[in-house]
């Protein structure tokens, strides 16, 4: 993987991607033939996040990729208090106990590592792929193809319009992600949001109502793009700052 990753980057992204992609919805498929929720992909999610980790630390690939400590002004960043709303989506509606303890626990080691394998497979991988060639555009195609990639969860037996409005919201919130990310230079405020995010799911109480799916998606967004254009905003403010004060 190596030798591919110095060869070209994007296509070792790529590489990440498709295999993440195939390899949790064979697993999520053999889960559900033996009834019991994430009994496979569990491990393979444990799997595939070790993999990727002695990956990053092996060649020194850390700091290029966010497993540092953050890079930016807290104030800047509204000292992350929008992303405590975004993490909170799943208990707007209740909390409940849909499964049993086996496999809440299966779910949430689950989806804990699927924040992690995301973050740094979109975020990091694939933006930091484009990076140099055109900033803006690593952005937008970090955050589409993060957004797209839920589309998955129709063959999950989602309805089709609820996913839809998650690859919407989830644009929205790849796209806050990336320009945390671009701008911070840590993906761990990143890793920390979506893997909660992604465990409380199971502890979520279902709501049918479209309207509820769409003012929720639609709040996401708001919340989404104006913290992102908030950090946008202010970071060039001070990047501004910080040239003008070295001159």
């Amino acid at each position: 993987m190596y030798r591919l990753y110095k060869k070209n980057e994007l296509n070792f992204s790529l590489v990440w991607i498709i295999s993440y992609v195939v390899l949790f919805s064979v697993a999520d498929s053999f889960s559900a033939s033996l009834g019991t929720e994430k009994i496979i992909a569990a491990p393979v999610a444990i799997v595939f996040t070790l993999l990727l980790l002695v990956f990053v630390s092996k060649h020194n690939l850390k700091e290029k990729y966010g497993l540092c400590s953050f890079n930016g002004s807290l104030r800047n960043f509204l000292y992350f208090t929008p992303l405590l709303l975004i993490m909170s989506i799943n208990l707007w509606n209740g909390v409940t106990m849909k499964l049993s303890v086996l496999e809440t626990v299966l779910y949430i080691l689950s989806m804990l590592c699927v924040g992690f394998i995301e973050e740094i497979i979109f975020r990091g991988f694939l933006f930091k792929a484009l990076y140099n060639d055109n900033v803006k555009l690593a952005i937008v195609i970090s955050s589409v193809t993060f957004g797209i990639g839920h589309i998955v969860n129709l063959l999950n037996g989602k309805d089709l319009i609820p996913t839809l409005l998650q690859v919407c919201y989830a644009i929205a919130i790849g796209f806050l992600f990336t320009i945390i990310f671009y701008k911070g230079k840590s993906l761990l405020p990143c890793i920390i949001a979506h893997s909660f995010v992604n465990s409380s799911s199971v502890f979520a109480v279902e709501n049918s109502s479209m309207k509820f799916h769409i003012i929720s998606s639609a709040v996401l967004c708001i919340i989404s793009l104006s913290y992102a254009l908030w950090i946008l905003k202010k970071t060039k403010q001070f990047d501004e700052y910080e040239n003008n004060d070295r001159r």
